[in-house]
C-alpha cells in the first residue's frame, strides 16, 4: 500500500456466482479472465490495483459493463469485494466493522450518483442538510452549513423551492451539496453528469472544476465519455472486462495506448488540445539555439504557428529556459493528424469495444 494515498486498493476481485472465493482459491487467486468466464462466473472487477492520491481526481472510464460503478463500489464497501484489500485513509475497510462502515460513510465519504434521488417532498436546504440531519446535528447548525452549501454551488435564493420547480442541472447540484454537507475527505461521483443536456452537462463539469479548485476533494468520478474525462481529470483509469487496462494522464493514453481498446477510446480526440511539446519533442539534436523556441508545457495548438512556420526543428525548453528538447514540422503533424498504425479493420478492435 502507499502510505500517501488516500485510497489504496491491491489486486481486488468481484466476482458474481456460486462461492467465488472457493473458485479463485483453486486458481491461486490468478484465474485468466477466460478461465472465470467458462466457469461460469461474472468477472464484474479483475485484480484491480491502483492508488488515489490526496486532492486528485481519478476518472474511472470505460463501456457500459466494464466494471466502473462496482469498482467504486468495492472502494467504499457498498459492495464486498471477493479478495483483495482496501485502504481508506490508512484504514483497513475490509476489515472495518458495520459500524465503523457507518461512520466513515457518514462523514468521510461523499457520493453522487447519475440519479439524482431528492427527496421531492424537502426543500433545496432540507435536501443539503439531510446527512447532517441523520448524524444528529442539530437544526441550527444544519441550516448555516445548508446556507454555505447554496452559496457554494450556485443555487442562492432557491434554498425553500422544491426539486420539481428547478432545472435537471439545478437538482444536480443539489445533489452535489448533499454530498458535501459532511466535508467529505474522499468524493465519488457516478457519472453524475450523463442524464444532462450537452450544454447543461458543460456547464456543471465548469462548475464542477471551479469547485474542486476552491474545495482541493480527493475525487474518484466515473464517465464513459473520454472527452469529459480529458477536461476533469489528473488521471485515467480504462477498464474493458473488470480490468483496468491502462491508468496515466490523458496524453500519455493517447501517445501511447496500451490496448487496442485504449486506441479506439482515444482515437476522436482533439489532440493539438491535448498533447504538449514536451509530449512529442525529441532529442535537442539539431534544433537552432539561437532561433524559435517553445515552452514544453505549451499545448500543441498554441505552438503550432511557429512550428510549422519554421524550417528547423524548433527548440523545447523548460519553464527555467532550459534545452530539453526539439519539434520539428513532421512530428507535429504526425501527432496531431498522423493516421492510426492498426487501422480501422482488424477483428481486434471491433471486438474491444463490442
Amino acid at each position: 500500500m502507499s502510505s500517501d494515498a488516500m485510497i489504496s486498493c491491491r489486486d481486488v476481485w468481484k466476482l458474481y456466482g456460486p462461492d467465488p472465493l472457493k473458485f479463485l482459491n483453486q486458481h491461486n487467486g490468478e484465474p485468466t479472465v477466460d478461465a472465470v468466464k467458462e466457469a461460469g462466473y461474472i468477472p464484474a472487477v479483475v485484480a484491480a490495483t491502483l492508488d488515489v492520491m490526496p486532492g486528485e481526481i481519478l476518472v474511472l472510464m470505460g463501456l457500459s459493463g466494464s466494471g466502473k460503478s462496482t469498482l467504486v463500489r468495492c472502494l467504499s464497501r457498498l459492495v464486498e469485494p471477493t479478495a483483495g484489500s482496501v485502504e481508506f485513509g490508512g484504514i483497513d475497510l475490509l476489515a472495518a466493522s458495520g459500524r465503523e462502515l457507518i461512520d466513515i460513510r457518514r462523514h468521510r465519504m461523499g457520493m453522487v450518483f447519475q440519479h439524482f434521488a431528492l427527496f421531492p417532498h424537502r426543500t433545496v436546504a432540507e435536501n443539503i442538510a439531510f446527512p447532517l440531519e441523520v448524524q444528529g446535528v442539530d437544526g441550527n447548525t444544519r441550516r448555516t452549513r445548508a446556507e454555505e452549501i447554496i452559496s457554494l454551488v450556485g443555487l442562492e435564493g432557491r434554498g425553500d423551492y422544491y426539486p420539481r420547480e428547478l432545472s435537471g442541472g439545478q437538482q444536480q447540484r443539489v445533489g452535489i451539496g448533499r454530498s458535501l454537507a459532511v466535508e467529505p475527505d474522499v468524493w465519488f461521483l457516478d457519472e453524475p453528469f450523463s442524464a444532462l443536456d450537452p450544454l447543461i452537462r458543460r456547464e456543471m463539469q465548469d462548475e464542477f472544476l471551479r469547485l474542486q479548485s476552491v474545495l482541493r476533494k480527493t475525487i474518484v468520478f466515473i464517465t464513459h465519455d473520454f472527452a469529459e474525462a480529458i477536461r476533469l481529470a489528473d488521471r485515467i483509469a480504462i477498464l474493458y472486462e473488470g480490468q483496468i487496462v491502462q491508468l496515466g494522464r490523458a496524453e500519455e493514453l493517447i501517445t501511447d495506448p496500451a490496448t487496442e481498446y485504449v486506441r479506439k477510446f482515444t482515437r476522436d480526440v482533439q489532440r493539438d488540445k491535448i498533447l504538449t511539446a514536451g509530449s512529442v519533442m525529441s532529442e535537442p539534436g539539431r534544433a537552432d539555439l539561437n532561433g524559435a523556441s517553445v515552452q514544453a508545457s505549451a499545448l500543441l495548438s498554441e505552438v503550432a504557428a511557429t512550428v510549422l512556420s519554421s524550417r528547423e526543428p524548433v527548440l523545447v525548453q523548460d519553464d527555467t529556459g532550459t534545452a530539453v528538447g526539439s519539434l520539428d514540422r513532421d512530428t507535429l503533424i504526425d501527432a496531431v493528424w498522423g493516421t492510426d498504425e492498426t487501422g480501422d479493420s482488424g477483428d481486434t478492435g471491433d471486438s474491444a469495444v463490442g
